[in-house]
């Protein structure tokens, strides 16, 4: 028995910029198969059949206003990079996670502003990459455009890739 890690802090980099002291906070993407209904004659009911993964994305937020985020508005290929220290108890080892994505920030919310209180903007990216590392090991590596599905060092779809690759 044992507690839970946490999230003990973080720090973010986009495209390779720093931006320790301005990340605030992070939605991660969800990660799930698209599925569809199957009934085949002699069957009692339906199935779920998986029909590939469901597009991911990730919400992250910024204080302040940084206008090098702002000018990555729907560009593609934006790099991100989350840099996070989990633990269970001042006690224990950290466990560090690492987070790779790729994509473009297609979703700006400068939310509201009022002179003297924090300013929070935050970025939503539509993902075409992603790679969640802990302590050194990949544990789940997605590619939507180079046909990669790996989960706990399973390449989940090499045998397809197999197939197209003649």
């Amino acid at each position: 028995m044992g507690l839970p890690r946490t999230l003990q802090n973080l720090n973010t980099y986009i495209n390779g910029a720093d931006y320790r002291g301005i990340i605030g906070e992070f939605e991660q993407p969800k990660l799930s198969e698209n599925t569809g209904d199957w009934r085949g004659g002699g069957m009692p009911g339906t199935v779920k059949r998986k029909m590939g993964l469901n597009p991911m994305e990730a919400t992250l937020t910024f204080g302040g206003h940084e206008t090098a985020l702002v000018r990555l508005f729907a560009r593609d290929d934006t790099r991100i990079r989350l840099v996070c220290a989990y633990q269970a108890k001042s006690t224990s080892t950290p466990q560090a996670v690492d987070i790779f994505m790729r994509g473009s920030f297609n979703e700006i919310d400068f939310g509201k502003d009022k002179p003297g209180d924090p300013t929070e903007h935050k970025y939503k990216a539509d993902l075409t990459y992603y790679r969640r590392e802990v302590n050194g090991v990949v544990e789940v590596e997605i590619d939507m455009l180079n046909g990669i599905y790996m989960v706990g060092g399973v390449d989940r779809y090499a045998e397809i890739m197999a197939i197209l690759a003649g």
